[in-house]
């Protein structure tokens, strides 16, 4: 089956939705037919230039930034046609050339103009004004764009939409999505890590509690929040240090509230790291706070450090409530104060906070395998080719 996965980002640029898309073209182009041949011919095409990443060392073949030509001829050979997130050109050359789209959602591009889910002017979880039709709302949040290119998102939003409701099939990572998107033909397939991973054996420091944080520092991923919870926890005169992995455009001014709030001697700037020392930091950690305000369609963050054995008190979106399930705990989004009182029960009960990292991990090991995700997509796509 020829199969053309379609995805705007990928490697070398670095995020989720890169992970998930690597490992999904990788597994299905490794999956073999009962005969031993290659059950799916894969071709992964992109608009990200290949800089020094060694395309050649792939199991499928990556054509980058084609032109509209080329990727009609793309579109027109393939079987079926996998899309990473609503991209328009792929999306409408797919269906007009009448061929089986699939389309994953690694955001909210059909529901929320600005593809957050997040209501930009009061710095809170969208309550779902596109969807209710208050449109208005919709361009207030995305203004600071500016009234012309606030107005373009909101009507694509509408384009994609429509196109979306015409697919083979609508894919998301968790159940709470489909409820959310409202489209047809809609199931959820968990994203999926890589279990065989071994991480280093967990090193409690010597002096206060570790509380971790990794991702970008961006407003959507509510480290503000965090902090205003450090503040509170200070203030009781709990023992803790905080380490901050990750970078982004919020750096400077979380240093500078750092300073003002005087948690500078507890807080720690890691930066990015690379992977090795990225798991060397977080062997350290006693929990990990995902305090996300929105923005959030699964929490790769969440999952990964379950894998590691970790405990993770999240806000309380929908998407983290499905992926920790029993074996993590949330707090309501954005409320510092919940997040303090909660985690200063938690790292008051060494005995519960080891009860949540194991379960955290076995959930891990139960629901997000990668080879439980490459079969469950190879699936989709072995029931439209027996339609055809």
């Amino acid at each position: 089956m020829n199969l053309l996965v379609y995805s705007h980002f990928f490697a070398p640029s670095i995020g989720g939705v890169e992970t998930i898309v690597l490992s999904l073209a990788r597994g299905l182009a490794e999956l073999r037919a009962p005969g031993g041949a290659a059950e799916f011919d894969v071709t992964l095409v992109t608009q990200t230039p290949a800089g020094n990443y060694d395309d050649g060392a792939l199991p499928f073949l990556v054509i980058r930034r084609p032109g509209f030509r080329q990727l009609w001829r793309l579109l027109r050979a393939a079987d079926a046609v996998h899309l990473a997130g609503p991209a328009l050109p792929p999306l409408f050359l797919g269906l007009l050339a009448r061929k089986p789209v699939v389309l994953e959602h690694h955001g909210f591009q059909t529901i929320c103009p600005n593809g957050q889910f997040f209501f930009e002017p009061t710095q809170e979880p969208c309550s779902g004004h596109f969807m209710a039709g208050r449109h208005a709302q919709c361009l207030r949040c995305n203004s600071a764009q500016g009234p012309l290119a606030g107005s373009k998102l909101w009507l694509l939003t509408f384009l994609r939409r429509f196109l979306s409701k015409r697919v083979a099939a609508n894919i998301t990572p968790v159940q709470w999505l489909v409820g959310l998107l409202g489209l047809p033909r809609a199931q959820a397939i968990p994203h999926g890590l890589d279990t065989s991973r071994v991480f280093p054996e967990r090193q409690p420091p010597p002096g206060p509690p570790v509380i971790a944080f990794q991702g970008r520092l961006v407003t959507t991923k509510g480290i503000r929040v965090l902090f205003e919870a450090a503040r509170l926890l200070q203030q009781q005169s709990l023992p803790f240090a905080l380490h901050i992995i990750g970078d982004g455009p919020e750096r400077p001014s979380l240093e500078s509230l750092a300073r003002a709030w005087q948690l500078t001697p507890r807080v720690r700037f890691f930066g990015s790291l690379p992977a090795a020392e990225l798991d060397a930091v977080l062997a350290q950690a006693t929990v990990v706070i995902v305090p996300s305000l929105g923005g959030e369609v699964f929490g790769l963050v969440v999952a990964e450090n379950m894998l590691r054995g970790l405990p993770v008190l999240a806000s309380g979106l929908g998407a983290f409530v499905e992926v920790l399930g029993d074996a993590g705990l949330t707090f309501r989004t954005g409320d510092a104060a919940d997040l303090a009182r909660r985690l200063a029960a938690l790292l008051r009960n060494d005995a519960h906070l080891a009860r949540l990292g194991a379960l955290a991990r076995q959930r891990v090991l139960a629901f997000f395998g990668m080879s439980r995700m490459i079969e469950a997509h190879a699936s989709v796509y072995r029931r439209i080719r027996d339609a055809a």
